[in-house]
């Protein structure tokens, strides 16, 4: 079923819930209802009563009592003053009502079986067959219109399919991603934690988490270097001048945060992104054409103002980083530039094993007041990417609305194991804030020129890359990214000074090792290593220790395999050094 007819079966459905919602709990306020990815859901004030999942039974059952009636959606057309009558008390229903009524005269509603409800279209057109195939599945909170303003919601979340295999599949999946989540694999491989006295949306990692981290922006790092990036670092505070200039401020300014200085009135934010800051190393001295192309690329971190309730463990963050870059460079130089960075992001995926599309990302004309720059910097800069996506042969979807408010992009969709969709990599080019902050080089024929700027990511942010990995690794990383690569467990307690020796010789060879000397048996030590998704583990006892091949205990597989200590560190340096996927 294509995607329109999908979310019309889907915003059907939530029909169907706040119809049986309101048999069950006659006094509840209804708001909004819409089809969202993979699902629907629909907010409603229930004025004190709690509903949560052990609701859904009966709210289910309701709604397949219901549902033989519901034969189409009949549409009718209501005035303001009619519209309003539908929902005495209702202050959500009444608010939309004026907000619709400022356009049209009238509102439309529609109706199936005895529920109607102001609606703007997009339903199946047979309920009663097509609406057999759903699930509820969570109970939130949600602030109404999203804003902590305003009074909270109870948001019911559920999905619906049209055939029963089709949902069965999704849920399966669901349990799946359950088992899956980052945040529950992060606390119990002890990766990272976030606290209270810290703040929501500031991760805190460990030694371990540390490592993932650190491994994702070296490996980064080194792809920046390949293609010529050079790094940079850049102050996390600056200027709200900066940001009025580059045309954040005006369109950003509600997702910064705000920094006060006790010896000035100067206005500061922390920064939401590193390309303002980049434009001034550029500006810094005089620029020839023969400097060009200029590339910077930066780890510093960033700050969004995000709301708590959209705060989602390591995915949504208001503290993070980005493997950000940006590059000056000349008109003629755009193609090859492009060509470079996509380069490395097809390495970067196939070396993390991720499967990907891409989308070109464009202005929406019928909402310019969004974007900065004029129609015919738009069209160029339009006109050039896609040009650069068919030259180099690539498919492409495209995206009306997506584009960056300074220029258009082509993103990169990565699928996970799960066939979950994350964008991840981007190249954006920006005709705009060269214009803005005046950046110039000299030309062969002597003349002032404008710099193109291009904006790059290969992974994006690398906290958020890491949660995508977690879930799409399930915990279990590929040797290179394991935060621990090698358990060594000592039999007893005499084998554990030469077991500490063997520990520091691999250490020196750049592999993570660690030593569980503690007093427990090997199979209680084993079963420890194996739960904390350890690629290799090796019992060392008498014989090992004398010089004989070590068995060794490879992740996911049950025969261990025999190895001399020599060739399995050649083995697993070789594999590290490779960033092999297996192990």
């Amino acid at each position: 079923m294509e995607q329109n007819s999908m979310n019309n079966l889907r915003h059907s459905c939530a029909h169907l819930l706040a119809a049986a919602v309101l048999e069950l709990w006659p006094e509840a306020k209804r708001t909004i209802g819409p089809a969202i990815e993979n699902g629907f859901y629909f907010d409603f004030d229930f004025g004190g009563v709690k509903i949560s999942e052990n609701d859904f039974p009966a709210i289910e059952a309701k709604m397949l009592e219901l549902l033989p009636t519901w034969k189409g959606f009949e549409r009718h057309e209501l005035t303001a003053e009619e519209a309003k009558n539908e929902y005495p008390g209702n202050e959500f229903k009444r608010e939309l009502i004026d907000e619709f009524t400022k356009e049209e005269e009238k509102v439309s509603f529609y109706k199936s079986g005895n529920y109607w409800d102001l609606c703007r279209g997009g339903h199946c057109e047979h309920p009663d067959q097509e609406l057999r195939h759903f699930k509820l599945l969570s109970v939130a909170g949600a602030y109404w219109r999203g804003s902590e303003k305003n009074k909270m919601l109870t948001r019911i979340y559920g999905t619906c399919f049209s055939a029963a295999a089709e949902l069965a599949v999704h849920l399966q999946l669901l349990e799946e991603a359950k088992k899956r989540d980052h945040r529950r694999l992060g606390k119990d491989l002890g990766l990272f934690v976030f606290s209270d006295l810290v703040g929501p949306g500031m991760p805190l990692f460990t030694p371990e988490g540390a490592t993932v981290r650190g491994e994702i922006i070296r490996y980064s790092r080194e792809l920046n270097k390949k293609i010529g990036f050079l790094e940079v670092h850049t102050p996390n505070i600056n200027k709200a001048e900066l940001f009025k200039i580059s045309g954040h401020y005006d369109k950003y300014k509600d997702d910064m945060l705000e920094v006060k200085s006790h010896y000035s009135d100067e206005q500061y934010y922390l920064k939401p992104m590193n390309c303002p800051q980049h434009t001034q190393l550029y500006a810094a001295q005089r620029r020839s054409y023969r400097d060009l192309p200029i590339r910077f690329a930066d780890f510093a971190n960033l700050y969004r103002d995000e709301r708590p309730g959209e705060l989602s463990g390591l995915t949504r963050l208001r503290c993070f980083c980005q493997d950000d870059a940006h590059c000056f460079c000349r008109e003629d130089q755009i193609a090859e530039e492009f060509n470079r960075v996509l380069g490395v992001i097809r390495e970067a995926l196939n070396t993390y094993g991720l499967e990907y599309r891409v989308r070109l990302s464009l202005r929406d004309p019928a909402q310019k007041e969004k974007y900065l720059g004029s129609d015919e910097v738009w069209q160029t800069a339009e006109g050039a990417l896609k040009k650069l996506l068919e030259d180099n042969k690539m498919d492409f979807d495209t995206a009306i609305g997506e584009a960056a408010f300074y220029g258009p992009k082509m993103d990169i969709i990565a699928h996970d194991s799960l066939g979950r969709q994350w964008q991840i990599s981007t190249i954006q080019l920006d005709l705009n804030m060269p214009e803005r902050f005046q950046l110039m080089y000299i030309d062969a024929d002597g003349l002032e020129k404008r710099p193109a700027m291009i904006h790059r990511a290969l992974i994006g942010s690398p906290e958020r890359f890491m949660a995508i990995l977690i879930e799409h690794y399930a915990g279990a990383f590929p040797l290179w990214l394991a935060p621990v690569q090698v358990a060594l467990l000592p039999v007893g307690e005499k084998h554990q000074e030469a077991t500490a020796r063997l520990a520091e010789e691999m250490i020196l060879a750049d592999i993570r090792v660690v030593v569980d000397a503690a007093n427990e048996s090997i199979g209680k030590k084993v079963r420890s290593a194996a739960g904390k998704k350890i690629p290799y583990v090796v019992v060392l006892g008498d014989r090992e220790l004398a010089g004989e091949p070590w068995s060794i205990r490879v992740r996911g597989q049950e025969e261990q395999i025999k190895i001399t200590q020599a060739d399995f560190m050649s083995k697993v340096f070789e594999k590290i050094k490779q960033r092999s996927r297996d192990v």
